[in-house]
């Protein structure tokens, strides 16, 4: 019997992730207690970032897409499962097929998923790595599609294109795997963050050359158990589970309202937040922003949202649109990272983007790197004559500092000038500042 509360892939109305986990779980249950047998097939689309750097997210969802109905279209009929597991990683589970149909079955998907795909009149053979694996005595969800996606990691390690059968033994203690215990326990985490108040934000201050506090950018903290998590293994999770709307959307609400305290405060300072694309392509993301600067009955003017160079050039139309529409609202639009992508000079002058922030790359071998230094200055000269304020990020040092100041570097973020704060210490660091 199907879970009402199942939730499904947007692009390929499969289940998501953390649906699979569940409904495995149902299954292994059922085929032990009916003494019958379960494959699980792990699939991997070989060289797909390819396709996505090469024409963009949006026809990377097309090919997912495509792909996914290619799946469903030879999948057998016998109350079988179909899961999208990442980016472009899918899971089959065989209900009641023993080894010899399950690795024809993973033959049949390769020739299937092999069949050519035309993308911008562009004609593309995708092709897939897949790992099978076959429920064995004693063996949990968990270990189980870990044999099938470390099965599909030797598939992909010997070329591609091609099936794997993993080993017979159960695998208890396997983490280097996609579906690894750690980020499934950071993911449930993460959960009961949202449901307990165990996410927070710290600010860090952006100070302009004249000393004034240009604005301070948002930053997420998460506590939950006792225990914190970094964000560089938080992010990751809620990016790849679906999770980071809502903690977007929740950011997007805390930040408002701390730009209404700083106003209420007298000290009237812009928030800057940062988005993902999976908020950007959410039909969501345009309610949510009208929702958190109603709410917190603040002026557009003082909300930012900051967006990586990438996506800030990504050429779906709902993010054009929706970065247009964020524009017209009077929402700030700062390009984060700036120098790490391939933008392009001729994309950038058509950018509804008020800031430009240098990557702290090219910050970091300041002043020592004349040639890091000439591309801060030929990119502080673009952004301003673009009407862009240009911020130079990581600056840890009072020699980077100065060096930028005489760049012509608008403002500056780091630890040289201040740490990332909450709300209270923040609001006090700003108290002792001679200007407001």
């Amino acid at each position: 019997m199907p879970d009402k509360h199942a939730i499904t892939d947007p692009i390929t109305g499969f289940l998501d992730r953390r649906s699979c986990l569940h409904a495995v779980h149902r299954m292994l249950a059922a085929a032990e207690s009916k003494r019958q047998p379960l494959a699980a097939l792990w699939i991997d689309l070989d060289r797909f970032r390819q396709i996505n750097a090469s024409f963009g997210h949006a026809a990377g969802d097309e090919v997912i897409a495509r792909v996914a109905g290619r799946i469903r279209m030879v999948l057998p009929s016998g109350g079988h499962l179909l899961a999208r597991m990442g980016s472009d990683e899918f899971v089959v589970m065989l209900r009641g097929e023993d080894r010899p149909v399950a690795e024809a079955f993973g033959r049949l998907l390769l020739v299937t998923i092999e069949q050519s795909l035309c993308i911008d009149e562009i004609l593309i053979h995708p092709s897939a790595s897949i790992g099978v694996a076959l429920l064995q005595a004693g063996e949990d969800a968990l270990s189980l599609l870990e044999r099938a996606d470390r099965a599909m990691g030797e598939a992909k390690r010997q070329g591609g294109g091609r099936v794997e059968m993993a080993a017979g033994e159960v695998l208890p203690g396997y983490h280097g795997v996609s579906l690894a215990r750690e980020e499934l326990a950071i993911e449930a985490d993460l959960h009961a963050a949202l449901d307990s108040a165990g996410l927070s934000l710290e600010y860090q201050p952006i100070v302009s050359r004249d000393g004034r506090v240009e604005a301070v950018e948002a930053l997420m903290r998460c506590r939950v158990f006792g225990r914190n998590l970094t964000p560089d293994r938080f992010i990751p999770v809620a990016e790849k589970s679906g999770l980071i709307v809502r903690v977007g959307e929740w950011s997007l609400l805390q930040g408002a309202r701390f730009a209404a305290r700083l106003r209420d405060e007298g000290r009237p300072t812009k928030v800057a937040i940062n988005v993902s694309r999976a908020q950007l392509t959410s039909p969501e993301f345009l309610p949510a922003l009208h929702g958190a600067l109603l709410c917190a009955d603040i002026n557009p003017e003082l909300l930012e949202l900051e967006l990586t160079e990438s996506l800030a050039m990504e050429l779906a139309d709902v993010v054009q649109d929706n970065l247009r529409r964020v524009r017209e609202t009077g929402v700030g639009l700062a390009i984060d990272d700036f120098g790490t992508g391939f933008s392009s000079l001729s994309s950038l002058k058509d950018l509804p983007a008020t800031k430009l922030k240098l990557d702290k790359s090219f910050i970091q071998v300041l002043p020592e790197d004349r040639r890091a230094l000439a591309l801060v200055k030929a990119a502080t000269q673009m952004g301003r004559e673009l009407g862009m304020v240009v911020v130079a990020e990581g600056v840890e040092t009072d020699a980077q500092r100065q060096c930028l100041e005489e760049a012509g570097v608008d403002a500056l973020q780091g630890f040289a000038l201040a740490r990332p704060m909450p709300e209270d210490l923040l609001l006090n660091w700003l108290k002792q500042r001679n200007s407001p």
